[in-house]
């Protein structure tokens, strides 16, 4: 029986025990990308030679009984290095020559005993919460005409048509988050000094973090990205929760589709239910936050961007980069204070919040790149502002998968606890999984669950 669609912790535990050979595992989910991904366009680049080769040489590594990924196919999303595969960050003006080295995410995944079997895609530098680029289009797996968000897209893509089991992704604005709702899994944004860095971190607002379709899957993978065994023992809360839920949009000009207030209103009631407080209540959402957000959004494209050839560089790339050229010289780090202490002050009154992840259902998977900046971000903004003020102020946040819409394409909510608070993130994660069950794959997967 293949294994195509069974966690990451079901597929590692199988081959620690010897149950499953690791060579299958890798050649059953290259058989599935090879089914599906001239469809869905998840992934930039697949190795299947080099993920076969590891899958051969996992078999005899002494520490395997000891690997927490061992065996599991994982996707890595084309914002850090992978050696031999060429780092292209979404980007023509890019180099194509193969990565001479892993960066600490790839490092730190083969130590666990993971199995990359390719880069996902991502728009140009991260910097869109769609997903195309100048080699391709990425596509919802729960329905092929709409963005899977971005820009962690094609890593969400691949997990929710069950082409790997769990993929890495990275948070700059939302990025883990936005393409998360949009396919219906499960992905968390870290706080900082969780996961080691990998290269520009967008002022201080990009994390790296996994996505998953089950929160256990995510807590291991957090694990293995961190160096740690702590995220993956989180368990349900075991004493009551002060809960705030909130639909209130971010600023002006926002407006939040009722489909995704009423999926915030859901999980309260279900947390109630529990046994849980929970109160409507507003986070602050100060107007100053708007251009500090903008001056890290822009301004780490922007170094980015630095040595690239930019009349290779998309329209709207450009024009982004020239804004952050000028912006970043007034990131102040006192403005991501004022926030923090912000934040830190309602949730001295609330241990979680829940607010929408996103204001509307995902966009349609026009080409996006040949429109210009002022189209992207508008689209971007009214579709997507519900993330990156968590981002600003650092705290840990994750997007739950929570029921499906009228257009039956997914629903989601977003938790937000205090700095350093992951294991509560994932402890209420774990509750709504519980409490909520969803489905674990777009039926496009065309695998059980």
């Amino acid at each position: 029986m293949s294994s195509v669609g069974e966690g990451a912790t079901t597929i590692a535990a199988r081959v620690r025990a010897g149950e499953l050979d690791p060579v299958v595992v890798v050649e059953d989910h290259l058989d599935h990308i090879d089914s599906l991904d001239a469809r869905v366009g998840a992934f930039e680049v697949v190795d299947a030679d080099g993920a076969l080769e590891t899958a051969r040489a996992l078999k005899d590594r002494p520490d395997l009984a000891d690997l927490a990924l061992a065996g599991v196919p994982i996707a890595v999303k084309d914002n850090v290095p992978v050696a031999g595969l060429a780092f292209r960050n979404g980007s023509d003006a890019s180099s194509p020559a193969p990565a001479r080295a892993d960066g600490p995410i790839a490092t730190a995944l083969r130590a666990a005993g993971a199995v990359i079997v390719g880069k996902t895609r991502v728009p140009e530098l991260d910097i869109w919460p769609m997903c195309d680029n100048a080699f391709g289009t990425t596509r919802n797996p729960w329905d092929l005409s709409r963005v899977p968000g971005g820009s962690s897209g094609g890593s969400a893509a691949s997990v929710a048509s069950a082409m790997t089991p769990v993929a890495h992704g990275a948070d700059g604005a939302g990025s883990i988050r936005i393409p998360a709702a949009c396919c219906g899994v499960f992905g968390i944004k870290p706080g900082p000094g969780v996961v080691p860095g990998d290269g520009n971190d967008w002022m201080g607002m990009s994390e790296h973090g996994p996505l998953a379709t089950t929160v256990a899957d995510a807590a291991l993978l957090l694990d293995a990205l961190a160096g740690t065994d702590r995220h993956r023992q989180a368990r349900l809360p075991d004493s009551p929760l002060r809960v705030a839920v909130s639909a209130a949009p971010p600023g002006p000009g926002i407006a939040i589709a009722d489909q995704w207030a009423r999926a915030v209103g859901d999980a309260g009631e279900a947390l109630a239910g529990a046994g849980h407080h929970v109160a409507t209540d507003d986070p602050p959402a100060p107007p100053r936050n708007i251009l500090a957000i903008a001056a890290r959004w822009t301004g780490g494209p922007a170094e980015e961007a630095e040595g690239l050839d930019r009349s290779r560089l998309e329209r709207r790339t450009r024009v982004h980069v020239r804004i952050g050229a000028l912006l970043r010289r007034g990131a102040r780090e006192s403005a991501v204070e004022r926030w923090a202490a912000q934040a830190d002050g309602f949730f001295s009154d609330h241990d979680v919040l829940i607010t929408p992840p996103l204001a509307h259902d995902p966009l349609p998977a026009d080409a996006w790149r040949d429109r210009g900046w002022v189209r992207n971000f508008l689209a971007a903004f009214r579709f997507a502002p519900m993330t990156s003020p968590w981002n600003l102020a650092r705290f840990p946040a994750a997007s739950v998968p929570a029921a499906r819409g009228p257009s039956r394409l997914p629903v989601a909510v977003q938790l937000i606890a205090p700095r350093g608070e992951e294991a509560r993130v994932l402890e209420v994660a774990r509750l709504l999984e519980e409490l909520a069950p969803w489905p674990r794959h777009a039926p496009l997967a065309r695998v059980p669950g």
